[in-house]
């Protein structure tokens, strides 16, 4: 990526790879120091993970837990600070493990710097994981 793409490219950029299921390629879109963020993490789930490598490491078996097909609604909202986006979409799929659909939305504050991703608040509704048979990347249950 250029160092001068705008955050919304980024993002975007983001989202397609994973629905290509390209993990690695995404996990490229972020800075070495970056910082990943999940305020609204049940007990048992990750809250902050820093670092590439702990992206890195959460987000491997991804594809293995939710096959995505598809973010039907994506609205990018441009702030004040013009490395730093907020975005409410919705994420559709299934889960492989139950292969029931997945229906997710997500409102996520992303700030951007040199091209690549530094901070990424994503605020997802953790209701849609209260099933017991549910189990995502990441945690512990």
């Amino acid at each position: 990526m250029s160092t001068n793409t705008a955050p919304a490219d980024l993002y975007r950029r983001g989202l397609q790879l994973l629905l290509d299921k390209d993990i690695p390629a995404w996990v490229g879109l972020w800075d070495e120091d970056g910082i990943l963020e999940f305020p609204f993490a049940p007990e048992g789930w990750p809250k902050r993970l820093e670092g590439r490598t702990a992206i890195a490491e959460y987000m491997r078996g991804y594809p293995d837990h939710i096959d995505m097909h598809d973010f039907p609604d994506v609205e990018i909202h441009r702030t004040l600070a013009p490395e730093t986006i907020v975005v409410e979409m919705r994420g559709v799929g299934r889960l492989v493990d139950t292969d029931s659909p997945f229906d997710m939305t997500y409102i996520a504050v992303v700030t951007v710097k040199d091209g690549l991703l530094t901070s990424y608040r994503d605020y997802w509704n953790p209701l849609v994981v209260q099933d017991p048979a549910t189990h995502f990347a990441g945690s512990n249950r």
